[in-house]
Order: C-alpha cells, then structure tokens, then sequence
C-alpha cells in the first residue's frame, strides 16, 4: 500500500520546472494528503539526450522512477487536442507495464501564461515584495490568446524589481520566473481557462482511478 506519492515532470524545457507547484497543489486539491515527491526529468546531461518524445519518457521512467508521470508540451500554435494525441501515441510506443498512471500537461500557448495571475507572487518572485510599481497584469480570462507569454512575463518580473538602468537590463527574469508558482498559494484563478480545466478534471480522474487510498 502506498503511503506516500512520487510523481516526475517530464517537460519541453527547463523553465517548466515552474509547474511543479501547480501540479502539487492539483493534487492537494483532490485530497491527496501524503508526502509527494516531485521530480524534474533533467536530461540534459545524458551524454546523448533523446530527442523523441517516447525515448524521453522512457528515459524519464529509468531515472525518476514514479507512481504518477505528467507529460508537459506547449500547445503553442497548435490545437491542445492535437498535442494530447501526440503524448499519447508516445506512451503507447512503451512495452505494457513499463508505464506508470500518466497525465498530458498542455498550457495554452505555452506554461508561462499561467504564471501572469498573481501579482503577489510575481512581486516576491522578482524580490521587491513591498514593491509599488505598477504592474498590469492580463485579464485571467484572455491568458491563452497572448502571442507571447513568456516575453511579458519577464517583463513584468523586471518591472515588479524595481530595478533601473543596467541592473534591470542584467536581471535574471528567466530564472526568477521559475520561482513565481513557488509563491502562489492557490491557483484557481486559472480555472477561468480551458486547458487549466482540463488538467485539473484529468489530475481528479488520475487520482480516482489509481490512488484514492491516499486521499484523506
């Protein structure tokens, strides 16, 4: 019997550690109550990283182990259904039994729009929590139309620091953004977007179907 749960991020790229957070909370949201461990699939110091989505994850299951694999791509321009069908088809390539309870992450346009809701956590993020800068944040409900959400992020971390000159030009807004969901205490603001809803009933599904003995 389980007593605790581990679950592994396998993802486009390193700044997609940012949803370790938002998954942990998803599944605290379904009553998941255990120790969770999460882990960021870091292949990239294999000698020879695999490019194709189902060796990356069949690496990602010999080197993080885990009762619970999330799959992340970036929509991008492409329909959410679309990048679905393809973690899926990559799973499928797996020999049966090789793989774990697996859940498709699939942020429209891609994960740092779901990152510009919180204005606390962007400030703390940036490290002028007290700061007074004004920062106009998106509506929550027009997130995933933003041709470019990873540029506004960042900008709103170097507005959020206050900073001048260059110091603001050698702010490191790519690593703090990583940080930003670290300091989010909920995230159902999102729940306002369609691909969030959509993760969130595939996480309470998941949890139903393969680990309701942990669930308080």
């Amino acid at each position: 019997m389980l007593h605790e749960l581990r679950y592994t991020l396998l993802s486009d790229g390193v700044s997609d550690q940012a949803l370790l957070p938002l998954l942990t909370w998803l599944l605290r949201q379904r009553q998941v109550n255990c120790p969770i461990q999460a882990e960021w699939a870091d292949l990239r110091w294999l000698p020879r990283p695999p490019k194709l989505l189902a060796e990356r994850i069949r690496r990602s299951l010999d080197l993080y182990p885990c009762e619970l694999l999330f799959v992340h791509r970036d929509a991008e321009k492409e329909p959410r259904a679309k990048r679905v069908a393809e973690i899926v088809a990559a799973m499928a390539e797996l020999e049966n039994g090789t793989v774990p309870a697996a859940v498709c992450v699939v942020p429209v346009r891609m994960q740092e729009a779901w990152l510009l809701f919180d204005e606390p956590a962007l400030r703390r993020a940036a490290g002028n929590p007290r700061g007074k800068h004004d920062l106009a944040l998106p509506p929550v409900g027009k997130l995933e139309a933003l041709p470019d959400p990873k540029l506004i992020l960042h900008e709103l971390l170097r507005e959020a620091s206050g900073l001048q000159g260059r110091r603001r030009k050698q702010f490191p807004a790519s690593t703090n953004a990583r940080r930003v969901a670290e300091f989010s205490e909920t995230f159902a603001p999102l729940r306002a977007l369609p691909a969030f809803r959509a993760l969130e009933t595939d996480v309470a599904a998941i949890v139903d179907r393969h680990f309701s003995q942990l669930k308080a």
